[in-house]
């Protein structure tokens, strides 16, 4: 089922989130072939960083709990193994950038290699680097839209931004978004932080104590913010967190998103959970009669 979104065309529905099997080309290109319409790599820096040390992730019965701090092999590294996965894959190409300014996030995306990329995402949630980047940029519709409009004159690649579900208003963020010239939105990022306690030691699992919690516990809070930023925005979402079963697929398009992503999910259900879940939506629609247009925001429309 090929998808349009953000003028690009998907062979497949269903997105890896960035941050899960992301890092190599060989690792994405993998993902693909087990069903992934598009890749999302995981988050690319300016420079080299190295994150927080180990442990840095935690599965625990209702999903993950991470901290890994925006780790990055650098853009130089990044573009070889984007190239890779391009040469060796037929999935749409999405490259996430960070940055600790919205000038540093405008000099990653000028210096990616752009024949190797289709999208451009703008991670400006992530939870775990407050510490070192100060409140994420997507606390405040000022804020989220300064970076979006710093990227957008220097590239003419379709830009999403991802936003988090951690702060009030996500309609309204989105919104200035979209008025700052981002072609879509992804959401949502990790809730949280959260924590966990070793129960033998009593000190907290990961090494920096908090990290942000993915996987089906975060399922109906991705479900209201999507729903949220539907209503909100013209641009199409990319809707993502909690997904492990066609039904919460189906959910996230109800509410409004365009296409799905998969994380946490791929590591809960195996790297074949796309092909699973798109032959689900198929099923789903033949049964229903309605076509995947229909679908999409239909929960609006009741």
């Amino acid at each position: 089922m090929g998808i349009n979104f953000c003028n690009v065309n998907f062979p497949r529905n269903g997105v890896l989130a960035s941050g899960i099997l992301g890092v190599t080309g060989c690792s994405m290109a993998n993902v693909a072939e087990n069903g992934a319409g598009g890749i999302t790599c995981k988050s690319i820096s300016k420079n080299e960083r190295n994150g927080h040390p180990t442990p840095v992730a935690q599965v625990y019965e209702h999903g993950l709990l991470n901290a890994v701090g925006l780790s990055s092999t650098g853009i130089d590294n990044s573009n070889k193994e984007l190239k890779y996965l391009r040469e060796n894959s037929d999935a749409v190409v999405i490259a996430s950038v960070f940055g600790a300014t919205p000038e540093e996030f405008r000099d990653t995306a000028v210096m990616l290699d752009e024949k190797n990329v289709d999208i451009i995402e703008l991670n400006i949630s992530c939870p775990n680097v407050a510490d070192e980047f100060g409140l994420a940029f997507s606390a405040t519709p000022e804020s989220a839209a300064s970076v979006v409009k710093a990227v957008r004159p220097a590239t003419n690649k379709p830009i999403l931004v991802k936003l988090s579900p951690n702060f009030p208003n996500i309609g309204r963020i989105a919104k200035s978004c979209e008025d700052a010239g981002a072609d879509g939105i992804t959401a949502i990022n990790t809730v949280g932080p959260g924590m966990l306690i070793d129960i033998h030691t009593y000190q907290p699992k990961l090494s920096n104590k908090c990290g942000g919690v993915s996987g089906p516990a975060i399922l109906p809070i991705a479900i209201r913010c999507i729903y949220d930023i539907y209503k909100s925005v013209k641009i199409p979402i990319l809707g993502m967190g909690g997904i492990t079963t066609t039904e919460d697929a189906i959910q996230m398009i109800a509410a409004g998103a365009r296409i799905y992503g998969v994380g946490t999910g791929v590591i809960i259900q195996g790297k074949d959970i796309f092909k699973k879940i798109n032959n689900g939506i198929d099923a789903y629609l033949a049964d229903k009669k309605i076509s995947y247009d229909d679908l999409v925001g239909i929960a609006h429309k009741q």
